[in-house]
């Protein structure tokens, strides 16, 4: 039986294939290249903001960003909880790949997260002359085994850890708080709002790479609006958490307030941008990791985060790209976290000799003539409740719970409608390729944690 060092050195080698050369050569000299700014916030709902349907919360920031570019209204996320799909993110592939990509999120066990061996984003984009910094949220394993530093990013500023109080910098679990906020290695402490002080860095960031004139990948990776439950003016709340899942606080107009600050964020950064006379050749993505939690909108979707349904992994995404892509435009094009990887690999000149394997697709080519129409199968599976989907145009297979369902999510987006047996032949198709993807993916273990928020608002663990 394989042990999870020995998985975990064998997701490795499989990400390793391929690539020339290794992390320690000298990177190629700078030229032109376009920045990027790759914006992640946490939880966020595929309706959350004013451009994909709010209408009680003000997103002007990020309005104005969509309107500047596209609105991608068919975005996925590579799961239905965070750390997977921010593996997915750093490495190009499913996180099933790797067995830190099993656990739905990262946390339970220690030895698991991105090993270092993983050829990742920030390693390509090195290479080929970036400057690299993530400020923000890690989640993709702890010191001293995993950390930003060792897989590709030159500078870190952030919490390596699934979430924190936005005042406190830290979670407290089981009535046991520990600090979580750090400077690359270093624990350091700050007064002030946690996504305030992402903004801050991050600004601070942009400053540092004008004056250094090369090119740059900066991942701006907010908390934002992940529990617990505080806006800009609860310093109070912070005072009073017994548990930072906080399923006793929240509501929807503090959800707004979190909201709210993050859109400010993205103004600020975009103000720096122009400010730094950077923002013409910048790159701008804002997207979320998973759909939405608890007071997020996914109208007219159904389900929330830890489900396979829509709404868990539904997420609205904004690209902007000043001269390349078209503003004010909207797209179906289907797509999914890790296309993001090869996609920036594309846009920074990465020779595709030089790519490990990915199984995300450069969406550059779609993007730039406005076609929405390329095919594309999809597949996600979670542990919780047994969850499995594969998705082919507009017609979903979904399992969860011991019940199977095919549905067309264009006709019925809130996928009430089951077409398995009117349609049993594209039912029988998709179940086939899904069972075919898994089998090339690395199984759960009994020790697998995976994500569900059940009816009564607790969460439970698989």
């Amino acid at each position: 039986m394989l042990s999870r060092r020995n998985l975990v050195k064998a997701g490795a080698a499989s990400a390793v294939a391929g690539l020339l050369g290794t992390r320690a050569q000298a990177r190629t000299p700078a030229r032109r290249k376009p920045n990027i700014v790759f914006i992640l916030a946490d939880d966020l709902g595929s309706a959350d903001l004013g451009c994909f349907g709010r209408e009680d919360i003000a997103t002007p920031s990020l309005d104005a960003l969509a309107a500047g570019g596209v609105a991608l209204h068919r975005s996925y996320s590579n799961s239905s909880v965070c750390s997977p799909t921010r593996l997915a993110l750093m490495t190009g592939q499913y996180q099933y790949r790797f067995p830190g990509g099993l656990d739905e999120p990262l946390g339970l066990h220690p030895d698991l997260g991105l090993p270092d061996s993983a050829i990742t984003l920030p390693d390509l984009l090195k290479r080929a002359g970036y400057d690299t910094s993530l400020v923000g949220k890690w989640h993709l394993g702890g010191l001293p085994e995993f950390g930003p530093r060792k897989s590709g990013y030159d500078s870190f500023f952030g919490i390596y850890q699934g979430g924190a109080d936005y005042f406190e910098h830290g979670m407290t679990i089981r009535g046991r708080f520990k600090h979580d906020l750090w400077e690359n290695e270093t624990e350091i402490h700050r007064t002030g709002y946690l996504t305030d002080l992402i903004t801050q860095r991050s600004v601070s960031e942009l400053g540092r790479f004008a004056a250094a004139d090369r090119p740059f990948l900066l991942s701006v990776h907010y908390t934002a609006p992940h529990w617990p439950w505080e806006g800009p003016e609860d310093e109070a709340v912070a005072k009073t958490i017994r548990d930072s899942f906080h399923y006793d606080g929240g509501s929807n107009a503090v959800y707004a307030a979190m909201v709210e600050s993050l859109d400010r964020g993205v103004g600020k950064l975009m103000a720096a941008l122009a400010a730094n006379g950077q923002a013409e050749n910048t790159i701008v993505i804002f997207t979320s990791d998973n759909g939405g939690e608890r007071f997020s909108k996914v109208w007219p979707l159904r389900g929330i985060k830890g489900e396979l349904l829509e709404g868990g992994i539904r997420v609205p995404s904004i690209l902007r790209w000043p001269g390349r892509i078209k503003a004010g435009t909207t797209s179906d094009l289907v797509h999914i976290t890790m296309d993001w990887t090869p996609t920036l690999l594309a846009t920074a000149g990465v020779a595709q000799r030089e790519l490990p394997k990915l199984d995300g697709r450069n969406l550059l080519p779609d993007l730039l003539d406005g076609n929405a129409t390329s095919p594309r199968q999809l597949f996600w599976r979670h542990k919780a409740q047994d969850q499995r989907a594969a998705l082919d145009g507009n017609l979903k297979y979904l399992a969860m719970s011991g019940h199977e369902f095919l549905f067309d999510i264009a006709a019925d987006p809130r996928e009430v409608a089951n077409l398995k047996t009117v349609r049993a032949e594209d039912f029988a198709r998709l179940k086939s390729a899904f069972e075919s993807w898994n089998k090339d993916m690395l199984p759960y273990l009994p020790s697998t944690f995976s994500y569900e928020l059940r009816g009564n608002g607790h969460l439970a663990g698989y």
